[in-house]
């Protein structure tokens, strides 16, 4: 029987969130992979790729693998009560249920994460405490079943890791060699702690209008819970 595995699709999420993980599962053997939305119209990245959702939320069939990208667009989907039942009904019923980036903090906006060690992008991480989560540094953290990424290229860490649990080791490490999967970055950038002062600046500057968003929409939500603790 096929592996039935579900990515959420919506508008301004960080198209390579969403790829990175949708190739391997593609390539894998035994896996029907799926687009999923509110309805079928196209939705458009935050650098401007456009996704046809396959499938919409009331079509969508019972699932071994839920998958939420993040991006800009996550600011929304954390205030949007349709996408947050769907995602809470669907994680009380799938096998696994992940995220990439800061597609956690939609976890963490539907309830997902209280209690749960979990990870997202750097510039976002310090947003999981106040939805609930443990906060872990890593590339991929794993809390029953529940897994989160770090930032947008861990989702093909993230996405070997759930299918080796699925198909088992030899078909992800089947699917990292057809795809050749074997990162050397030529900058040793790709962390806050080791990338130059002037790329972390850089980086933070460009964030800033979108965390300081995020930051009061996590600020609701936390008085929210407050006020209605048994809410979520």
């Amino acid at each position: 029987m096929a592996f039935q595995i579900g990515f959420l699709v919506f508008p301004k999420l960080q198209q390579l969130d969403l790829t990175g993980p949708y190739e391997l599962f593609a390539e894998a053997k035994s896996c029907n992979v799926h687009l999923l939305w509110k309805n079928l119209d196209r939705v458009r990245s935050s650098t401007g790729l456009e996704f046809t959702p396959t499938m919409t939320f009331a079509d969508c069939p019972a699932l071994d693998l839920l998958c939420l990208p993040g991006g800009a667009g996550v600011n929304a989907l954390m205030q949007d009560d349709e996408v947050l039942d769907f995602v809470r009904a669907r994680a009380a019923s799938t096998r696994y249920v992940a995220s990439v980036c800061t597609g956690a903090l939609v976890l963490g906006a539907a309830g997902i994460l209280k209690g749960r060690r979990a990870t997202t992008h750097w510039a976002s991480h310090h947003f999981l405490e106040p939805l609930g989560a443990i906060p872990v540094r890593a590339r991929v953290v794993r809390d029953g079943h529940v897994f989160t990424g770090g930032g947008v290229t861990a989702g093909i860490d993230l996405g070997l890791t759930v299918l080796a649990e699925l198909a088992g080791r030899l078909e992800a490490e089947t699917v990292q060699l057809n795809l050749e999967y074997a990162p050397e970055p030529p900058f040793s950038a790709g962390n806050p702690d080791t990338a130059p002062q002037g790329a972390v600046d850089a980086v933070n500057a460009r964030l800033a209008a979108a965390l300081q968003a995020r930051a009061s929409i996590v600020a609701e939500l936390t008085r929210a819970g407050a006020r209605h603790p048994s809410s979520s």
